[in-house]
């Protein structure tokens, strides 16, 4: 009974952790919200005079009147709207590079919380995370393509690390605190609490997942959903059209639902690609300063999207490049809204969905900081638009509601460049409000996730837990185990009798070169052990000629024939001796019965030929 009550007490403690952190959380992401709310329409409407789409239920705080205009009725104002990515860029990488330099800057926001989990022991520099989420607002509000998700996973992380340091929890609770927390930042700014749990367990691994935190992924993310939702409203964020579910899920459209993911693969791997090779590029082959690197991805980012509206204007229709600016500006929000509405042409999503993932790869690739799980959506959203009325267009009587296949293209593109299946699932059920479109999209996420393989936007994923730092003794073969000393230990072993001198003794062991002897009696008999370094001391202190009788250790740590030898080198590391007798038995009489004398070397040489023989019948 006292132990179930020890049990519920801890269960009851950790529980109260897990929402306390969810709350702070939930706080810190309103807050980054809050400044990103500010700072974007500050950059994009005030200088800009640009006002990007949203989604249908995103609370707006701030609003600014364009100061030199409306962008897209001043080629100015234009231009000034297309270098805005570059000055943001220019201050991120001073900021980054310069003035207040981060730890592995290579490292996206959301690598940070990844790399920390496997190889920091679950520590998360919250100096880094702070200065890293100054400069993924900086990098969003001024139009550069990445996401505020991958922030808010950073931000989480750093708080669940520095929550469990000050809780002062051992390692293996720590790494499962930070995944919870990551993932509770997630959920706090997406509005999704079960995509957000998933995708703290999922993201670490390509084909894995921790699942020992999804508990507390659970607690911390519902938690911090609560909290940011009483500040930035409840429900999801995206609003979705009337779909006819019975038409859905007849054959024939589930059929084109499984289709539409393997079309996505191509764009996958060409969006992960760019993204490695941008990195690359910027860092391996760009000869300027680390600090200017994201302002030219910036400006480039700046050029692509004025190639898009002219090219928008010359087809004879400039509104649509207001389309082209919401889908490549920020993350995309607004832009996924729209083509969830079905109100984008579709020269704008073939443009976007190419544009995107060149933009993306830009910026984050430049230096440029936020995340690529937003852009990740909108990709998958411009080429499930795409998809889905070039369908309507072929089987109108089939394909009555194209958006739906923006909906379930985008979780599919995320479900596959990120190795997250279960969160792009639970993120279409939240967007959506129902399970109702639970098959059509497992139909989609499935062959996309497994066509990808080993591939994804998070270069830091481990392909499954027995490969982490983190797990990786856990799941290490133990060479040692079923060894016994028997198998090991020498049997020719020296000896010295008990009416040695020390100085003979010393004499001896010069001769041989060895630095442990057991000493015996006239009949073997065990009785003691010495070493060259007692029998030093000992003719130091002047008794060259005392007997070893006299000066060796008489309890003696032994061990014996049938040990194992796992536990015959932790008696070494536990009385810090080199060399243990091995003796017949334990009894007294049985401990005197010196069979011969094991080392750490002997062990070692046994663990090499076992680890030779698996190895050679593993080949």
């Amino acid at each position: 009974m006292a132990l179930e009550i020890r049990f519920v007490e801890t269960w009851a403690k950790q529980t109260f952790y897990y929402v306390i952190i969810g709350i702070l959380v939930g706080f810190a992401i309103v807050a980054f919200f809050l400044t990103l709310n500010f700072l974007q329409p500050l950059f994009l409407e005030f200088l800009g005079g640009y006002r990007a789409p949203a989604p249908r239920y995103e609370r707006h705080f701030f609003v600014f009147s364009p100061l030199f205009g409306d962008a897209f009725a001043n080629l100015y104002v234009l231009l000034l709207l297309a270098l805005l990515p570059g000055i943001g860029g220019l201050i991120v990488g001073l900021i980054k590079y310069t003035l207040l330099p981060v730890e592995n800057p290579e490292l996206h926001e959301t690598d940070t919380f990844i790399d920390g989990f496997h190889n920091r022991s679950g520590i998360v520099s919250g100096r880094s995370s702070l200065i890293r989420s100054i400069c993924s607002v900086l990098t969003l509000s001024s139009g550069g393509s990445a996401g505020r998700e991958g922030p808010s996973a950073m931000i989480g992380a750093a708080i669940g690390s520095f929550c469990s340091k000050f809780l002062k929890v051992g390692e293996r609770e720590r790494r499962k605190i930070v995944a919870a927390a990551a993932g509770a930042g997630i959920a706090a700014i997406f509005k999704s609490p079960l995509g957000g749990a998933f995708f703290g367990i999922e993201t670490l691994y390509k084909r894995d997942m921790e699942i020992e935190a999804l508990v507390p992924a659970i607690i911390c993310s519902i938690t911090a959903y609560i909290v940011s939702s009483s500040f930035l409203g409840l429900g999801p964020l995206y609003a979705i059209g009337a779909y006819d579910l019975e038409a859905l899920l007849k054959p024939v459209s589930l059929l084109l639902f499984l289709i539409l993911g393997v079309v996505l693969v191509p764009f996958v791997f060409l969006f992960i690609t760019l993204l490695n090779l941008s990195r690359s590029f910027f860092f391996e082959h760009v000869r300027i300063h680390d600090a200017l690197k994201p302002a030219i991805g910036g400006l480039l980012l700046g050029l692509l999207f004025l190639i898009g509206y002219f090219f928008m204007y010359l087809w004879g229709n400039g509104e649509k490049g207001l389309g082209v600016a919401g889908g490549l500006f920020g993350g995309g929000y607004g832009f996924i809204q729209l083509s969830f509405y079905g109100e984008l042409a579709v020269s704008v999503l073939a443009f976007v969905a190419v544009a995107k993932i060149v933009g993306t790869a830009l910026t984050l690739g430049s230096g440029g900081s936020g995340g690529s799980f937003l852009p990740s959506l909108t990709i998958g959203a411009a080429l499930g638009g795409v998809f889905g009325q070039v369908l309507s267009l072929l089987f109108p009587e089939t394909v009555e509601d194209p958006w739906l296949f923006s909906l379930i293209g985008a979780a599919a593109f995320l479900g596959a460049a990120a190795n997250t299946p279960l969160t792009a699932l639970f993120i279409v059920s939240e967007i959506s409000g129902s399970y109702e479109l639970f098959v059509p999209a497992l139909l989609a996420i499935v062959p996309a996730y497994s066509l990808i393989r080993k591939q994804s936007v998070y270069p830091g994923q481990y392909e499954l837990r027995k490969d982490s730092p983190a797990h990786r003794r856990e799941f290490a073969i133990d060479i040692l185990e079923g060894l016994r000393v028997q198998d090991a230990y020498t049997k020719d072993v020296l000896t010295i009798h008990k009416a040695t001198t020390v100085k003979e003794a010393l004499y001896f062991a010069e001769q041989t070169g060895h630095i442990t002897f057991p000493v015996v009696d006239d009949g073997g008999k065990m009785i003691g052990i010495t070493t060259v370094i007692d029998l030093e001391k000992e003719r130091a202190d002047g008794s060259e000629y005392k007997k070893v009788e006299r000066m060796c250790v008489n309890k003696v740590v032994v061990t014996y024939p049938d040990e194992a030898l796992e536990d015959a080198l932790r008696k070494m590391d536990t009385y810090h001796v080199g060399r243990l007798p091995v003796v017949k038995g334990e009894s007294e009489d049985e401990r005197k019965e010196l069979l011969g004398i094991i080392g750490r070397a002997d062990i070692i040489r046994e663990h090499f030929r076992k680890w030779a023989y698996l190895k050679a019948a593993t080949s």
